[in-house]
């Protein structure tokens, strides 16, 4: 599915106020391993991960750990703490991919958690012959034609600690004005959202694109569990673990498939 979700506004109240859902995901983590061991295993290429706002490189450690399980050269972005879109960051993460890419000879994996999928967008903007694909889980990677949708709350943070116009920095940010100037980047990417998140609306996690490339992946669970949330960690090995080149749709078969669809589209929210 490469269709943005057709919902408008911003989240519900009831996903706002379960966000704490997000330790019970965390704790029911340990669970899902038996899961979690048989999932796709990779062919070693490099896999960069990239933080959300106000979160470091600590916030990634399921992630980190279960890719590198998986076989994968899994790196952190090396920033320290995300505190917004910012020049300096967004000039440094390019200089990453590029060296990475040099350093193995292979392209580059990105993975970015909310904000975090924004710096990824942005850098296969950048260096899309050095990007071998893009996974963004909740992140808003499209701009509502009203402005940001997110809570009061959210937006208030962005103002104190990243820029005084908030959110809506986005929108005049040079770097970020090339980025929304092409409407499709030339590089798989896998938009990864969940109708009951209570911090990014979905129609800000999904994107139109070329469904030969481009995708949707719904989930259910909370935004700030997405990178604990098991059926996360499965997808994101999924969508890595295809050969270089011949990049699918998520589409899963058999019964995982239908596990996944009961879960996503009959017994999920909205």
């Amino acid at each position: 599915m490469t269709t943005r979700y057709s919902y408008s506004g911003k989240p519900r109240l009831v996903h706002q106020l379960i966000e704490p859902r997000a330790f019970l995901e965390m704790a029911l983590l340990p669970w899902h391993l038996p899961m979690l061991a048989r999932a796709p295993r990779g062919d070693g290429h490099p896999v960069l991960l990239l933080p959300g706002f106000m979160a470091d490189e600590a916030t990634m450690i399921a992630l980190r750990i279960f890719l590198r399980n998986r076989g994968y050269d899994v790196q952190t972005w090396g920033f320290g703490r995300n505190v917004g879109f910012r020049s300096k960051h967004a000039a440094a993460l390019e200089q990453k991919i590029r060296y990475m890419h040099f350093k193995s000879g292979r392209k580059v994996s990105l993975v970015g958690w909310s904000l975090g999928g924004v710096f990824a967008m942005y850098g296969a903007h950048e260096a899309p012959e050095c990007v071998r694909s893009v996974i963004t889980l909740g992140s808003p990677v499209t701009m509502d034609p009203r402005g940001s949708q997110s809570p009061p709350l959210v937006k208030a943070l962005y103002r104190l600690i990243a820029h005084p116009m908030g959110t809506a920095a986005h929108q005049t940010h040079m770097r970020a004005k090339k980025l929304r100037g092409r409407k499709t980047l030339p590089v798989p990417i896998s938009c990864v959202y969940s109708v009951s998140d209570g911090v990014v609306p979905p129609q800000e996690a999904t994107i139109d694109g070329d469904p030969e490339i481009h995708e949707n992946i719904r989930v259910p669970g909370s935004h700030l569990g997405l990178g604990f949330n098991p059926l996360v960690l499965w997808i994101v090995a999924d969508r890595l673990a295809q050969p270089e080149g011949q990049w699918r749709p998520f589409s899963p078969e058999g019964v995982s498939g239908r596990l996944y669809r009961l879960m996503t589209h009959r017994l999920a929210p909205g």
